[in-house]
């Protein structure tokens, strides 16, 4: 998922469509809002509390680029679970192709896209780890640090966790952390999975987020969320071609991209 990892994030292929009706969420998920979590702010303004809550939360990919979804995806489970978000990049993906910048390049944009954001950080660990990184290790890694009771949990778009089946040792994902994945407008869970993964997922789905607390892993969360469109590869797309791109990223990541010339953009 993180850094390191290429078994999730923006591009994961998807497994093929074949009983996606079981891998449906709850159709009517309550208002989010962890009840048991402090209601002491952070900060001057922030809407996340202290670290009280018992939760930890970590959201990997390649972030080739960071883009406003991406953003939108860790603010809307940042203020819904009220605890901070550790926004993990991946170093070249194992098992995909080495995205369009360097790990060290993506690493820099993600912190320039999270910088003065109350509750959003940048954790580099995968891009520290020698030879090949996957989602598992970095979960096994957080545990190990955390112990076997605190909850963890992984947030994912709803391409990765249709693609999930793809990731190096998938199913020992739910014995390590929860899942939570974002809803993309208009596009049900259900789509591109397997039967494999549905079998896996049932039973898991819960409504509430307090009920990720009760449990250190093996649950799953949606999150609704609206967000762009727009995916990774349509961002690299439209700067390949010259097309219009730059509101679709945080201004710095912007100027970034245009300085270094990445994914074929123009100089500033």
């Amino acid at each position: 998922m993180r850094a390191g990892t290429g078994d999730r994030g923006p591009g994961t292929r998807e497994a093929q469509v074949r009983d996606a009706a079981h891998l449906e969420p709850p159709t009517d998920p309550r208002a989010l809002g962890v009840t048991t979590a402090t209601a002491a702010a952070a900060g001057p303004g922030s809407r996340v509390p202290g670290p009280r809550s018992p939760l930890h939360l970590i959201y990997g990919g390649t972030f080739d680029p960071v883009h406003l979804g991406h953003l939108g995806i860790a603010r809307s489970a940042r203020d819904a679970l009220q605890v901070p978000v550790r926004l993990m990049p991946a170093a070249d993906p194992p098992h995909r192709d080495i995205p369009g910048a360097n790990a060290e390049q993506r690493a820099q944009m993600l912190e320039l896209a999270v910088a003065g954001e109350t509750g959003l950080l940048v954790d580099r660990r995968e891009l520290q780890r020698a030879g090949r990184s996957y989602t598992v290790d970095t979960l096994e890694q957080i545990r190990g640090e955390i112990g076997p009771a605190q909850p963890l949990a992984i947030l994912m778009g709803a391409d990765s966790f249709a693609g999930l089946e793809a990731w190096h040792r998938w199913t020992e994902l739910f014995t390590l952390a929860h899942l939570i994945v974002a809803a993309r407008a208009g596009s049900p869970l259900g789509a591109g999975a397997s039967q494999a993964l549905a079998a896996q997922t049932t039973g898991r789905w819960v409504q509430e987020p307090e009920d990720l607390l009760h449990a250190p892993a093996g649950r799953l969360l949606q999150l609704p969320h609206t967000r762009q469109p727009e995916s990774a590869t349509e961002v690299r797309a439209r700067i390949a071609v010259g097309g219009a791109w730059e509101t679709l990223l945080p201004p710095p990541v912007a100027r970034f991209i245009r300085m270094n010339r990445l994914y074929g953009a123009g100089p500033l």
